[in-house]
Formats: structure tokens, sequence, C-alpha cells
């Protein structure tokens, strides 16, 4: 009788001290952080299954083999948003048009003033738009710079109160004198790196400053899928070609490529500070620990489900497969036995994406109107498959990061620019915070930009 007892009156003090935690909330938040998350091949997926809240989690140690599906080109149709067009959001937050018309608009970075620049990547140019009262529609438009050739990274340096506006151009960077609040350029652009590589696949180049200022990065795609006719070195020649690079570096038409390159912010000191991203799309440094990242379109024609894309931490000196391997030391079929001294030495990335899913811009945010358990994570804008039997991607995600380390977990944050399995509405490239701490997103299919805040109820959580 003792021992039932104390066994009922510690079942009841634990259902009291639960009790006590549901009204406090915490007991909630739990339940939200252990949510169910799709992993193995559900974590695959598609359209068909997205929807805001819905979390995946993949590994390198749970892919198919290659060739498990065929390759299938599948290429998207891009229409007029039907009178039934919605965005889906989580609760608490609202999303709305912030500006339309524009000529294919990619890349976004908010100026310390709040202004958006945007790069209209087809048109040349980088044009600015001014938020209206409250954050709401741009009430101002402006082209900045015209004429650039292929313009994608923008920066601004130094970071604070910015005299330059940097823009990476498919094959330069150059720079516009810049003062707080300029809608125009102040003059002709002064190049700072006068020859990027060019030519086949990827043609994007974005520009990002070290959090110190110092260090000045520039992402740089392949000329083609996988290296293809790359040919092969021998031991010594490739010991040789590796004297002044980091190991992993491609040679041929794929020098300086599928790399991220660094200088100093004067375009001096040029070097390779890491190889084998194959398309690395959107850099961006992470404000609370100055880690360099990158989102990475990886390679086709090995299945559905094969290779996953990523978002990952860049480290100096690192290598991270293509096109030899892929996920760690996975050795792509197409390259057999031509890099063995380099299976030891790959880092596997940091989130895996849906393949094929084709995640652009990212951004961490680091604002104060989205709920606080949102601060820090890596909003990514994926532009969406076009060579997978079910569509992935025309989204955009949020990547869980704790304390500057991600989890690997990813979840759907904006849904809905999916029709049905052969028509899309929008296909989302550019992402960034605004000042007031919204959301905002382009999409180049029917040159929108939109705008994500959260509500009183979401920023109560």
């Amino acid at each position: 009788m003792p021992i039932r007892w104390s066994l009922g009156r510690t079942l009841v003090a634990l259902i009291g001290l639960c009790a006590g935690l549901a009204d406090s909330g915490l007991i909630t938040r739990a339940r939200a952080e252990d949510a169910s998350v799709l992993a193995g091949s559900s974590a695959f997926g598609s359209w068909h299954d997205d929807a805001p809240g819905k979390r995946r989690h993949i590994t390198a140690d749970a892919l198919p083999a290659p060739y498990a599906s065929p390759s299938v080109g599948n290429t998207v149709r891009v229409v007029r948003p039907p009178a039934s067009a919605k965005l889906n959001v989580p609760a608490g937050f609202e999303v709305k048009e912030f500006a339309s018309g524009l000529a294919g608009p990619r890349l976004l970075r908010t100026a310390p003033n709040g202004d958006i620049f945007v790069a209209e990547t087809g048109a040349g140019r980088i044009r600015v738009l001014r938020p209206g009262e409250n954050g709401a529609q741009a009430s101002q438009n402006e082209v900045f710079a015209g004429g650039l050739r292929g313009p994608f990274g923008i920066a601004f340096y130094p970071a604070d109160n910015p005299e330059w506006v940097y823009v990476g151009n498919t094959n330069s960077v150059v720079r516009f004198a810049y003062r707080d609040g300029d809608m125009k350029a102040r003059g002709a652009p002064e190049t700072i790196v006068a020859e990027l590589p060019t030519g086949g696949s990827h043609s994007t180049r974005d520009v990002v400053f070290s959090k110190d200022g110092s260090k000045m990065f520039v992402s740089v795609g392949s000329a083609s899928n996988d290296a293809e006719d790359i040919g092969r070195l021998d031991p010594a020649r490739v010991r040789n070609w590796e004297q002044d690079k980091p190991a992993g570096a491609a040679w041929g038409r794929e020098t300086e490529r599928a790399d991220v390159l660094v200088f100093d912010p004067h375009g001096k000191g040029r070097r390779v500070f890491a190889t084998g991203i194959r398309n690395c799309v959107g850099l961006a440094i992470n404000p609370s620990t100055g880690d360099l990242w990158c989102s990475t379109n990886e390679r086709d024609g090995l299945g559905d489900n094969l290779p996953p894309d990523y978002i990952t931490r860049v480290r100096e000196g690192g290598f991270y497969g293509w096109p030899w391997y892929y996920m760690g030391a996975h050795e792509d079929p197409r390259h057999p036995g031509d890099r063995p001294d380099l299976k030891d030495k790959i880092t596997v990335p940091d989130v895996l994406i849906q393949p094929h899913s084709a995640p652009l811009q990212m951004m961490f945010y680091s604002g104060n109107q989205f709920p606080p358990e949102l601060k820090g994570s890596a909003f990514v804008a994926a532009h969406g498959s076009w060579n997978r039997a079910t569509r992935t991607g025309y989204k955009i995600i949020r990547a869980i990061v704790k304390d500057g380390i991600p989890t690997g977990e990813y979840e759907d944050f904006v849904t809905g620019f999916v029709i049905d399995d052969t028509s899309v509405w929008g296909r989302p490239v550019g992402v960034a915070q605004a000042k007031d701490g919204s959301l905002i997103f382009s999409e180049d299919g029917n040159g929108t930009i939109w705008r994500v805040s959260a509500t009183s109820r979401a920023s109560a959580r």
C-alpha cells in the first residue's frame, strides 16, 4: 500500500507538472520540435506532398543506387497565375505581392536603409525597389544600373555604411560608387575582377564579403553537367596541378569552375577557396558564426532521386565531390577509378535537399518580426525541377539551424506555385530579409516579388 500511494502521488505530481508546462507553452513547442520528419525514401517526395511545415531529412547513407530510376526531361510550362492561384504559408504568417512587372527578377539583396536591390539578369540591369509604408508594396521603383552582362550577385561594402555596390557579372566583378539611399548609380562601373570563367552550363556569379570585410567570395559554377570531357591525369600530373590549389580542383575547361574563389575587396590575391561544388548559385554568410555557406545544384543523369541538391557550410580547402564523387565517397559511375586519391578527402554537405529542386539564393534570418525559434534559420528559394518525373521545388524552404549548426532537416515554408504535373505559375529565385524583418522573395516566371510577414499571432508564439 505505501508503494502504491507513493506511485500515485508521483503520478499526480507529474500530471500537475505537465499541466503547468502546457499552460506555459513549453509542451506545445516541444511537440512542434518533435513533429514527424520524412526520412529515407519517403523524404524525396514531390510537389504533391508539399505543405508549409512539412519537414524532411535526407541523409547520405540512404541514397538510391545510380540509375535506379531513369533520368527524364520534364520541362515545366510557366503560365499566368490562374484565378485560383494561392500561396501557402504557415499559420501566423501572410504573403502578399510586393512588386510585379519585372523582367525576370532573380537575386535580391537589402541595402542598410531598407531598399531592395534586384538583379534582372536577362535584361542586364540592377533595379532598386523602396518599400512603402509599413514595408508593404514597393512605393518607388528605379533602375540603378544597366548595360551589364548577366548580372546576378549583389553586395554592399563596407556592410554597415557602404561606399560601393558590387555586382557579379557572368564574366567579371564590377562596383559602383554608392551612398546610403542612392537609387541611381553615381557613375560608370569600376572593374574589380576583370575576368571570370565563362561559357558552358552555368552563368550565375554571386558575391559576398566575409563578416570582417577582408575577403570577397565569388561563386563560379561548372561548365558542364559532369565534366564529361575532362579526361584523366596520371597521379604525377595531378600532384603537379594541385601544387597551388586545394585538392579536387578540376582542369581543362573546368579550371576555376565548380569552385568558390576568394579575393580581397579590391579584387587582388585571387585563389581557389573550395572545390567540387558543381553549381554554387547562392552564397551567404551566417551572421552569428561568420561561416560561409552556399546553395548548390547537383549533377543530372543519375536518376530521379540522385544526387540530392544541398546547402552547406563552405570550408576553406574543402572538396565537396564533383565530378568524381557525390555526398561523400559515392563514386560517380561516369568516372570509375579516376580519382581514388580523393575518396577520403570529401566533405559531406550539411543539408541535403530533394534532388533536382534547384536551390538558388539563400539567406539567414536575423530579424525580430518572426517567432524567436526561426531566428538563425536558413531560408532557400528552390527554382524547381525540369528533369524529374515528378516535380520538386518551386517553393521557399527553411533549413533548421541551431546555434549556427545545421541539423540536416528542412521544412517547406512557402508553397503553391505548382498547378499540376505540367504547369506552374512561379519559379522562386531570390530571397532576402527586409529591414522590418519580413521575408522578400522573387520568382522569375511571371516577374513578381512577394513579401511574407508575421501576423500578431505569429509574433506572440
